[in-house]
């Protein structure tokens, strides 16, 4: 998770400071930037994207087994 966010904030920045070498300023650098760095990040950084969904989806899955378990230990009861 944290590999990811580094990953899309530094492509953030990198885009940011080429933008700024080519004289752009203000909130266009911003609004720029933003937009170019969203759409570099869903082709360069598709693998560490879907590394980290299914990692999330593992987790979920373990939460949706104990509380599955749990429900029928309670009826059970």
């Amino acid at each position: 998770m944290a590999r990811y966010t580094l990953l899309r904030l530094s492509t953030f920045f990198l885009v940011l400071i080429a933008l700024w070498f080519c004289q752009l300023r203000g909130w266009p650098l911003l609004v720029i930037s933003a937009v170019l760095s969203a759409v570099i990040s869903v082709y360069a950084l598709r693998v560490p994207r879907e590394r980290f969904a299914a990692q999330v989806e593992r987790r979920v899955e373990k939460k949706r087994a104990k509380a599955d378990a749990m429900r029928t230990a309670e009826d059970d009861d």
